[in-house]
């Protein structure tokens, strides 16, 4: 649980613990004298699962850490005002359930007889209390501990590791539902033992308490949990970061086959509505979990939630996809370039399409009906789950998908696809990366992917207050048949002394079906005002730039990463060398700068920051425009700086990205050091 970097903190305890190096004296004993605690797990398990018909969906709910972490403001009136919210707001219709209290509910010591003791001053009328609360609107509780002797936090809360049992029976005794099992200060015992020993208590109790297994993944429990828990983390813990979420993105797709009804991958909690990304972002977030039928655990403070936050968290069709009976986790059809793929079989045949782009500019994203696993047909029913509109395909699935957005789709074979307009695909060509005060042209495209005509096609391209946008070709069209496009020529041009930046441009396509059905297809973009790089060896670390995305707090000017507040790195240090200039990151990272086809090379020593001792694994890249043209292998802190060159001789945008090495973000501090780019 916890944030990816006390958990470095945390394993060295653990650690510390396992090599006897810390003392446990009067801690330990009594707790594993009252044993059956470490009964042998069951080898051979008659079926595979726990089929105990609990979790058949994935569960859907609340937990506060991820927006109160172990603050005061984690009590019993928030609990109680989270319940009251999940009927008030509908949440509950939407299908969540679960009301989970995280960690530092209970006081840091035991009762004289082994017992946990509820925090009084967080819940003066004792977990039961809430429980009941939570009961009577129609909800379930659930509640945290650690498979250890003491839970993530520092404070020290008692874990359950030799008091599985009397905890186990302690949570059934308050009318808990759900048990979500950490791995902190673990004693090096077997991580199979010690979570199967929590199953085994957990049924001995009698009560149907949902087991959720957090192991972080270290185990790959998905190789060995079906007959332990009912979802299992497979990853570190998430933050509020596009970067993050990336990141534990690509490390739960690979293993769609080993969910199912009852046993689930748990890419860990939602950060919608907390604030640190955008809700373009935020609803990729919350179509990628439902698309790979993840747990959908609200981590947002709901008393302080926008109404945008409510209606990505409360859309009915998006959740249909993560609660399909079927139990399917999608799977990754394509990933080039950034453009990704993901189908999802659904019971009723249909298929659940993920149109998703994790790059920084708009980019085409495509598929079929028949390589998501349709058979083949006439045409198909195309359902957009965030316009809530239908469509009919002659069989293609594309999109010009924003940045970081997501376009998500449920495509059928359906005998009366035919009463639905046709789907049209908008584009923008051309650079959107415009100098104040010139001229840039574009070309727009509406796209017929229907079997049916479109007719009375007009499109129009809109800017900002101030823009001169004009059309330098027509703009409508008497028909646009299947698989035709119209064509548009514009010019577009910001006025001298506008400020560099992001600015919204939108282009909209108004149409109608054969039959007379009105539609409209609207497509956000971004258009950057940029300035001309300038002559001659400029560091990176001073120049302005497009756009950036970091896996933990902002990239830093000159410093390294540090933590997640701006400002708080340290001088730029790899392997004992301290550099004045470049860029600190933390992967997942892109840093994106303007060079407007007027530079060659750029060149820096890469490699991971000492300020994370021996931690941390990173991959850099460089990339001109939309080719890698320079990478490093996976380097360690334990490595030298790597020197990286790369030619990006006419390109428009120059990107340094670094990747996680594989193995996730924890403590993955990149450095640019004395990065140059040379115009």
């Amino acid at each position: 649980m916890r944030h990816l970097h006390t958990r470095t903190t945390r394993r060295r305890v653990v650690g510390a613990l396992a090599a006897g190096l810390l003392s446990t004296t009067g801690l330990m004993a009594p707790a594993f004298a009252a044993a059956p605690a470490f009964a042998a797990p069951v080898e051979d398990p008659v079926s595979p699962t726990l089929a105990d018909g609990l979790a058949l969906t994935p569960p859907m709910g609340f937990n506060n850490w991820n927006s109160t972490h172990c603050r005061a403001e984690f009590n019993e009136d928030m609990v109680k005002g989270i319940a009251d919210l999940f009927v008030d707001k509908g949440l509950k219709d939407a299908g969540y359930q679960y009301v989970n209290l995280d960690d530092c509910w209970a006081l840091p010591s035991r009762d004289a007889n082994g017992k946990l003791v509820p925090d009084p001053v967080r819940f003066p009328g004792g977990i039961k209390a809430v429980a009941d609360y939570v009961h009577a609107k129609g909800l379930k509780l659930g509640i945290y501990t650690s498979a250890g002797v003491k839970t993530c936090n520092s404070a020290g809360f008692p874990g359950a590791l030799g008091h599985e049992y009397s905890d186990a029976q302690q949570f059934a005794d308050w009318g808990v539902d759900y048990l979500k099992y950490d791995n902190c200060n673990n004693l090096g015992v077997d991580a199979k033992l010690r979570y199967t020993t929590m199953r085994d208590a957990l049924k001995a109790t009698g009560r149907p308490i949902v087991y959720s297994i957090c192991e972080w993944g270290q185990n790959k429990p998905w190789e060995w949990a079906a007959d332990v828990g009912h979802l299992w983390r497979t990853t570190g813990d998430i933050s509020d970061s596009w970067g993050s979420m990336l990141s534990i993105l690509k490390q739960n797709l690979p293993l769609a086959p080993y969910a199912g009804p009852g046993h689930w991958n748990d890419p860990d909690m939602l950060e919608v509505g907390n604030g640190g990304m955008t809700d373009t972002e935020y609803r990729s977030h919350f179509s990628m979990w439902s698309v790979m039928a993840a747990p959908l655990l609200i981590g947002s403070d709901l008393r302080k939630a926008s109404a945008a936050t409510f209606d990505i968290l409360d859309n009915k069709e998006v959740i249909a996809v993560d609660q399909d009976p079927l139990g399917k986790q999608g799977t990754v059809l394509s990933s080039e370039g950034g453009r990704w793929v993901v189908a999802k079989e659904m019971k009723d045949g249909s298929r659940t399409v993920a149109l998703f782009n994790e790059t920084g500019s708009a980019q085409r994203v495509a598929t079929t009906a028949q390589a998501a696993g349709l058979p083949e047909a006439p045409a198909y029913t195309l359902r957009d789950l965030w316009q809530h509109k239908s469509y009919n395909t002659a069989g293609t699935i594309s999109a010009t998908v924003p940045a970081h957005g997501t376009v998500l789709v449920r495509v059928s074979v359906d005998a009366q696809w035919a009463k639905n307009p046709p789907a049209v695909e908008l584009g923008l060509g051309g650079s959107p990366l415009i100098e104040a005060g010139k001229t840039a042209s574009l070309e727009s495209t509406v796209t017929d992917l229907g079997r049916t005509p479109a007719q009375h096609v007009s499109v129009t391209l809109s800017g900002p207050e101030g823009w001169t946008v004009g059309a330098t070709s027509p703009a409508t069209a008497g028909v646009v048949p299947t698989g035709r496009a119209l064509r548009t020529g514009w010019q577009v041009t910001a006025p001298e002394g506008t400020a560099t930046g992001s600015y919204d441009l939108t282009l909209k396509a108004s149409y109608r079906s054969p039959t007379g059905v009105h539609a409209e297809s609207v497509l956000p973009l971004k258009a950057s005002v940029v300035v001309a790089p300038p002559s001659g060896v400029s560091s990176l670390g001073d120049l302005p730039w497009l756009s950036t995305t970091n896996g933990w707090g902002p990239v830093e000017r000159n410093t390294s990463n540090g933590e997640s507040a701006a400002g708080d790195g340290h001088p730029i240090t790899l392997g004992g060398v301290v550099y004045a200039k470049g860029l600190g990151v933390h992967a997942e990272s892109a840093v994106e700068y303007y060079t407007g086809t007027a530079c060659e090379t750029v060149t820096a020593d890469v490699g991971v920051d000492d300020e994370k001792g021996a931690k941390g694994t990173v991959a850099f890249e460089i990339w001109a425009d939309g080719t890698k043209v320079a990478s490093t292998g996976v380097l360690t802190n334990a490595m030298p700086a790597q020197p990286i060159t790369a030619d990006v001789t006419g390109a428009q945008v120059v990107r340094l990205v670094v990747t996680d090495g594989g193995d996730g973000i924890d403590s993955d501090h990149a450095d640019w050091a004395d990065a140059k780019l040379s115009c």
